[in-house]
Protein backbone atom coordinates (compact mmCIF):
# COMPACT_ATOMS: atom_id res chain seq x y z
CA UNK A 1 0.00 0.00 0.00
CA UNK A 2 1.50 3.61 -0.62
CA UNK A 3 0.00 6.61 1.35
CA UNK A 4 -0.27 9.87 -0.15
CA UNK A 5 -2.62 11.23 2.21
CA UNK A 6 -4.82 14.17 1.27
CA UNK A 7 -7.12 14.27 4.07
CA UNK A 8 -6.70 14.19 8.03
CA UNK A 9 -10.28 12.60 8.68
CA UNK A 10 -12.82 10.20 6.44
CA UNK A 11 -16.38 11.14 6.64
CA UNK A 12 -16.80 9.40 3.44
CA UNK A 13 -14.55 7.09 2.23
CA UNK A 14 -14.21 6.24 -1.89
CA UNK A 15 -12.96 2.94 -3.85
CA UNK A 16 -12.40 3.19 -6.96
CA UNK A 17 -10.86 1.14 -9.63
CA UNK A 18 -11.10 -1.20 -12.53
CA UNK A 19 -14.39 -3.44 -12.70
CA UNK A 20 -13.72 -6.71 -10.86
CA UNK A 21 -10.87 -4.91 -8.26
CA UNK A 22 -12.96 -5.51 -5.73
CA UNK A 23 -14.52 -2.10 -4.43
CA UNK A 24 -17.93 -3.78 -3.46
CA UNK A 25 -16.55 -6.62 -1.57
CA UNK A 26 -13.72 -4.87 0.36
CA UNK A 27 -15.90 -1.88 0.94
CA UNK A 28 -18.62 -4.11 2.71
CA UNK A 29 -15.98 -5.31 5.24
CA UNK A 30 -13.74 -1.88 5.20
CA UNK A 31 -17.48 -0.75 6.49
CA UNK A 32 -18.21 -3.37 8.45
CA UNK A 33 -14.66 -2.96 10.28
CA UNK A 34 -15.00 0.88 10.87
CA UNK A 35 -18.74 0.45 12.23
CA UNK A 36 -20.03 2.55 8.96
CA UNK A 37 -22.47 2.48 6.12
CA UNK A 38 -21.90 1.03 2.88
CA UNK A 39 -23.02 2.13 -0.39
CA UNK A 40 -22.35 0.82 -4.01
CA UNK A 41 -23.18 3.69 -6.25
CA UNK A 42 -23.88 1.29 -8.99
CA UNK A 43 -27.17 -0.10 -6.87
CA UNK A 44 -28.19 3.35 -6.19
CA UNK A 45 -28.27 3.93 -10.20
CA UNK A 46 -30.09 1.15 -10.08
CA UNK A 47 -32.74 2.34 -8.06
CA UNK A 48 -32.45 5.76 -9.56
CA UNK A 49 -33.45 4.79 -12.63
CA UNK A 50 -35.76 1.72 -11.97
CA UNK A 51 -33.82 -0.46 -14.45
CA UNK A 52 -30.53 -2.49 -14.34
CA UNK A 53 -27.00 -0.78 -15.58
CA UNK A 54 -27.72 -3.15 -18.74
CA UNK A 55 -30.99 -2.19 -19.98
CA UNK A 56 -29.21 1.77 -18.96
CA UNK A 57 -26.75 0.95 -21.59
CA UNK A 58 -29.08 -0.62 -24.20
CA UNK A 59 -31.55 1.52 -24.13
CA UNK A 60 -29.94 4.57 -23.42
CA UNK A 61 -26.40 4.47 -23.85
CA UNK A 62 -23.52 4.85 -22.11
CA UNK A 63 -23.79 9.01 -21.30
CA UNK A 64 -27.31 8.30 -20.15
CA UNK A 65 -25.54 5.47 -17.57
CA UNK A 66 -22.61 8.59 -16.49
CA UNK A 67 -25.31 10.89 -15.86
CA UNK A 68 -27.71 8.77 -13.44
CA UNK A 69 -23.96 7.81 -11.93
CA UNK A 70 -23.15 11.66 -11.46
CA UNK A 71 -26.59 11.87 -9.66
CA UNK A 72 -26.02 8.44 -7.48
CA UNK A 73 -22.48 9.74 -6.40
CA UNK A 74 -23.83 13.20 -5.48
CA UNK A 75 -26.15 12.20 -3.63
CA UNK A 76 -23.99 9.38 -1.69
CA UNK A 77 -21.28 11.20 -0.68
CA UNK A 78 -24.02 13.17 1.14
CA UNK A 79 -23.96 10.38 3.58
CA UNK A 80 -21.47 10.09 6.75
CA UNK A 81 -19.86 8.04 7.94
CA UNK A 82 -19.84 6.15 4.50
CA UNK A 83 -17.99 3.61 2.68
CA UNK A 84 -18.63 4.05 -1.26
CA UNK A 85 -17.53 1.67 -3.83
CA UNK A 86 -18.23 3.50 -7.35
CA UNK A 87 -18.06 2.41 -11.00
CA UNK A 88 -14.50 1.89 -12.72
CA UNK A 89 -15.43 5.14 -15.19
CA UNK A 90 -17.14 7.22 -12.77
CA UNK A 91 -13.45 9.42 -11.91
CA UNK A 92 -13.68 10.33 -16.15
CA UNK A 93 -15.98 13.17 -15.49
CA UNK A 94 -14.50 15.70 -12.84
CA UNK A 95 -17.30 16.55 -11.35
CA UNK A 96 -17.44 12.47 -9.94
CA UNK A 97 -13.49 13.13 -8.94
CA UNK A 98 -13.95 16.45 -6.98
CA UNK A 99 -17.35 15.02 -4.89
CA UNK A 100 -15.14 12.48 -4.27
CA UNK A 101 -12.22 14.25 -3.02
CA UNK A 102 -14.37 16.65 -1.07
CA UNK A 103 -16.32 13.97 0.75
CA UNK A 104 -13.15 12.32 2.01
CA UNK A 105 -9.99 9.91 1.21
CA UNK A 106 -10.21 8.17 -2.40
CA UNK A 107 -8.61 4.50 -1.88
CA UNK A 108 -7.69 3.36 -5.58
CA UNK A 109 -7.62 -0.86 -5.62
CA UNK A 110 -5.24 -1.75 -8.34
CA UNK A 111 -4.85 -5.12 -9.95
CA UNK A 112 -3.19 -6.13 -13.25
CA UNK A 113 -4.30 -6.30 -16.60
CA UNK A 114 -4.29 -10.36 -16.27
CA UNK A 115 -5.57 -10.19 -12.84
CA UNK A 116 -8.70 -8.30 -14.14
CA UNK A 117 -9.64 -10.38 -17.36
CA UNK A 118 -9.27 -13.35 -14.89
CA UNK A 119 -11.27 -11.97 -12.66
CA UNK A 120 -14.00 -11.29 -15.02
CA UNK A 121 -14.05 -14.53 -17.26
CA UNK A 122 -14.23 -16.54 -13.83
CA UNK A 123 -17.53 -14.31 -12.59
CA UNK A 124 -20.13 -14.14 -14.93
CA UNK A 125 -22.14 -12.38 -13.09
CA UNK A 126 -20.12 -9.12 -13.81
CA UNK A 127 -20.30 -9.35 -17.46
CA UNK A 128 -24.22 -9.63 -17.28
CA UNK A 129 -24.58 -6.36 -15.05
CA UNK A 130 -21.88 -4.11 -16.55
CA UNK A 131 -21.93 -4.64 -20.33
CA UNK A 132 -19.13 -4.45 -22.59
CA UNK A 133 -17.83 -0.74 -23.11
CA UNK A 134 -16.02 -2.02 -26.40
CA UNK A 135 -16.47 -4.50 -29.11
CA UNK A 136 -12.90 -6.25 -28.67
CA UNK A 137 -12.44 -9.24 -26.30
CA UNK A 138 -12.17 -8.97 -22.67
CA UNK A 139 -8.30 -8.61 -22.60
CA UNK A 140 -8.71 -5.90 -25.34
CA UNK A 141 -10.63 -4.00 -23.44
CA UNK A 142 -8.96 -3.92 -20.00
CA UNK A 143 -5.94 -2.92 -21.76
CA UNK A 144 -7.31 -0.21 -23.86
CA UNK A 145 -9.59 1.72 -20.83
CA UNK A 146 -7.33 0.45 -18.07
CA UNK A 147 -4.74 2.31 -19.71
CA UNK A 148 -7.30 5.54 -20.50
CA UNK A 149 -8.30 5.22 -16.86
CA UNK A 150 -4.95 4.36 -14.91
CA UNK A 151 -3.23 8.56 -14.30
CA UNK A 152 -7.05 9.69 -13.56
CA UNK A 153 -7.12 6.94 -11.04
CA UNK A 154 -3.44 8.25 -10.19
CA UNK A 155 -4.40 11.63 -9.76
CA UNK A 156 -7.85 10.63 -8.02
CA UNK A 157 -6.11 8.66 -5.52
CA UNK A 158 -5.20 9.38 -1.61
CA UNK A 159 -3.53 6.16 -1.35
CA UNK A 160 -3.46 2.79 -3.20
CA UNK A 161 -3.40 -0.86 -2.63
CA UNK A 162 -2.59 -3.49 -5.31
CA UNK A 163 -5.14 -6.32 -4.32
CA UNK A 164 -3.13 -8.92 -6.01
CA UNK A 165 -2.30 -11.83 -4.16
CA UNK A 166 -4.29 -11.08 -1.18
CA UNK A 167 -8.04 -12.27 0.10
CA UNK A 168 -10.84 -9.20 0.54
CA UNK A 169 -10.13 -9.38 3.94
CA UNK A 170 -6.68 -8.23 3.77
CA UNK A 171 -7.37 -6.07 1.64
CA UNK A 172 -10.04 -4.32 3.67
CA UNK A 173 -7.67 -4.87 6.75
CA UNK A 174 -5.26 -3.05 4.53
CA UNK A 175 -7.50 0.15 4.43
CA UNK A 176 -8.91 0.10 7.79
CA UNK A 177 -5.21 0.58 8.83
CA UNK A 178 -5.26 3.60 6.77
CA UNK A 179 -8.12 5.03 7.64
CA UNK A 180 -7.77 4.31 11.46
CA UNK A 181 -3.59 5.57 11.29
CA UNK A 182 -4.61 8.94 9.51
CA UNK A 183 -7.51 10.30 11.69
CA UNK A 184 -7.24 13.02 14.13
CA UNK A 185 -6.74 11.43 17.23
CA UNK A 186 -10.22 13.21 18.84
CA UNK A 187 -12.45 11.56 16.01
CA UNK A 188 -13.83 8.08 16.77
CA UNK A 189 -13.95 5.51 14.01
Amino acid sequence: MQNQPKHAAADVLSLIGYRCSGKTTVGRLVADRLGWDFADADEQVRQLAGKEIAEIFADEGEPVFRDWETAAIAELVQRSPLVLSVGGGAVMRPVNRTAMEQAGPVGWLMASEEEIVRRLESDPTTLKQRPSLTAKSAREEVAEVLAARRPVYEGCATFKIDTEGKTPAEVADEIHQWVTRTREPDQPC
